[in-house]
């Protein structure tokens, strides 16, 4: 846009504020900014970040490097909500990330955590009607296309952000059909060991109590150890990543084995929706993200 209106303005400022990104004088009045952020967390997964206080913003000042977004098509817009009574259409996804990231990319001089260009995801997680939603959705991505990672003819080229989609299979083709992508695709399990290759599904999510029984109480069985190992290791021969959802996420010594064992496994992305309790719990272990 041309000019910042009042709210556009507001978004920046709590944007740079919270990333601790040096900015113009012009916003930097409206908010002082810290010389540096936290040092990013590379296993840090924000789930339902929306939920927060300041979406994306409260996951960035506690170091977080993935973030995920529920959506919903609705009149056109792009919705961010978990189920259809929590619509409000001042949520949008534009303006709860797709701007605010694109303001920090700028005052960031090309990444989203100062000094440090490991992209930072973006999990955005269509709850309807995929086909239309994703069509959508790469639309206002193409917006912002000079901050996103992209798939083009074969090659992945990496930026700031990458946005990967999951939720609503009914997705998966459009994307697949496409030979330019701004986006990547969230897989299962049974995409391990598929011809799907990395450049389209990077990622591999499951649900954590479909797979394992184990929640932290007591040793961890020998055989569902092995099994997280193997699926760890697999994902990791194809080049993709690998996340589990729906782990204890209530603190106390369960939760913090269930992520200890995670670690110890490998696995990319911890997730939670208590940003401190797993900035703690990472920091402590020194977990943060190289400097490139």
């Amino acid at each position: 846009m041309a000019h910042l209106t009042r709210r556009r303005a507001l978004t920046v400022a709590l944007a740079t504020a919270a990333a601790g990104i040096a900015v113009p004088a012009t916003t930097a009045a409206a908010a002082p900014a810290r010389p540096r952020g936290p040092r990013p967390l590379r296993h840090a997964h924000a789930h339902n970040d929306y939920l927060h206080p300041r979406p994306l913003h409260d996951a960035l000042a506690h170091g977080f490097t993935s973030v995920e977004a529920d959506i919903f098509l609705v009149d056109g817009e792009l919705l961010v909500a978990h189920e259809p009574a929590t619509l409000d259409p001042t949520r949008t996804l534009a303006s709860l990330y797709l701007d605010p990231l694109a303001a920090l990319v700028r005052a960031g001089h090309g990444s989203v955590h100062p000094h440090h260009r490991t992209p930072v995801q973006l999990l955005i997680d269509i709850k309807a009607d995929g086909v239309a939603t994703y069509q959508e959705l790469d639309r206002q991505l193409r917006r912002h296309q000079h901050m996103l990672t992209r798939y083009q003819h074969g090659r992945v080229v990496p930026k700031a952000v990458t946005a990967v989609i999951s939720g609503d299979r009914a997705a998966r083709a459009p994307m697949e059909a496409q030979r330019t992508r701004l986006a990547f695709y969230d897989g299962r399990l049974d995409d391990l060991g598929t011809p799907a290759p990395a450049s389209f599904a990077p990622l591999v999510s499951a649900n954590w109590t479909q797979s394992f029984s184990w929640l932290g109480a007591g040793p961890f069985p020998r055989a569902e150890r092995d099994r997280l190992h193997s699926l760890v290791t697999t994902a990791h021969r194809e080049g993709r990543r690998i996340r589990f959802w729906a782990t204890p996420d209530v603190a106390g010594p369960e939760r913090e084995a269930v992520w200890s064992e995670l670690l110890a496994a490998g696995v990319d992305h911890l997730n939670t929706d208590d940003l401190a309790g797993l900035e703690s719990f990472l920091r402590a272990r020194r977990n943060t993200a190289p400097t490139s």
